[in-house]
């Protein structure tokens, strides 16, 4: 019960409103339920604390889950190279089986003069009272360079300012998390993406080479990707593969960025060829000799 009164202490506003600033009744009501709802889930993971062992067997059970494992890696371009890692909804389901963590995302500001969206992602672990917060501006604008255009209409920028606060919300949610809870978690999903839900591998491998043949990727796009024939493909292949895949459903990665086209080797150039356009004749050694005429 002390415990308790001492929470009930930190949530009692000390300081005095300004006087020159009222405050509608609309307002102080949402202050007193927020207030209300903060002080209820601290309550419950004082009272209820998370059982480290319970957590730990849900998370390898859940990401041995195909459907999980799939989507639990990203592949972005980033410049010249790509950038790879555990995806929002990895993170989501984690924060969900570590338990008593609040996380979301709030839209602070939005100024459609500037054209730009100020948002907060967060995530606090009620139980030892770790927080991470990440504020972060978002302008309402896709692409970029010469394909860059501005973002007018509602449901556009709504889009847009979700795409990037579930990045801000990943970091913030791993923040909080124990590292060793997500590295099991991801390595577990990796062998699981490598196993295939426990098919074998022959069939595997048809079922990655019909996905990807329906995005317009051949057999030999993908025997270049991999740096080996298709038949020889090992599970850490498939499992490569299935990221790729997965990120350009997603639209986070595009077809040009992950299989480009083959430099083309330069035509070879005959001794004639050659002495036509340098004007002067090329000797082929161990060429048969001419008659005399």
């Amino acid at each position: 019960m002390n415990e308790i009164a001492d929470l009930d202490a930190r949530f009692v506003d000390s300081a005095p409103a300004p006087r020159n600033a009222p405050v509608g009744q609309a307002t102080m009501v949402e202050q007193a339920r927020a207030i209300a709802e903060v002080r209820a889930a601290v309550m419950i993971a004082m009272e209820r604390p998370r059982d480290p062992s319970a957590a730990i067997t849900e998370m390898r059970q859940v990401c041995s889950i195909m459907a999980l494992a799939e989507r639990a890696f990203f592949r972005v371009r980033r410049g010249a190279e790509n950038v790879n890692g555990e995806s929002i909804h990895l993170a989501r389901e984690l924060a969900r089986c570590w338990g008593n963590i609040d996380y979301g995302v709030k839209e602070l500001s939005r100024d459609d003069m500037r054209g730009q969206s100020e948002l907060l992602a967060f995530a606090w672990d009620l139980q030892t009272n770790a927080r991470s917060e990440i504020v972060f501006i978002v302008p309402h604008e896709r692409g970029s360079g010469a394909k860059r255009r501005a973002l007018t209409g509602t449901q556009e920028i709504y889009e847009n300012n979700a795409s990037f606060a579930g990045r801000r919300l990943r970091e913030a949610i791993f923040s909080v998390l124990p590292v060793w809870f997500k590295a099991e978690a991801a390595e577990i999903c990796r062998n699981t993406l490598e196993k295939g839900g426990g098919k074998p591998l022959v069939q595997q491998i048809a079922d990655l080479r019909d996905a990807f043949s329906r995005l317009g990727v051949t057999a030999e796009m993908l025997e270049r990707k991999r740096s080996r024939k298709i038949g020889d493909f090992t599970p850490e292949d498939i499992g490569g593969l299935r990221v790729v895949y997965g990120s350009l459903k997603r639209e986070e990665t595009t077809l040009d960025d992950e299989f480009p086209a083959p430099a083309s080797a330069p035509a070879p150039v005959d001794a004639f060829t050659a002495a036509a356009d340098g004007g002067t004749a090329t000797v082929i050694e161990n060429a048969p000799a001419m008659a005399a005429g």
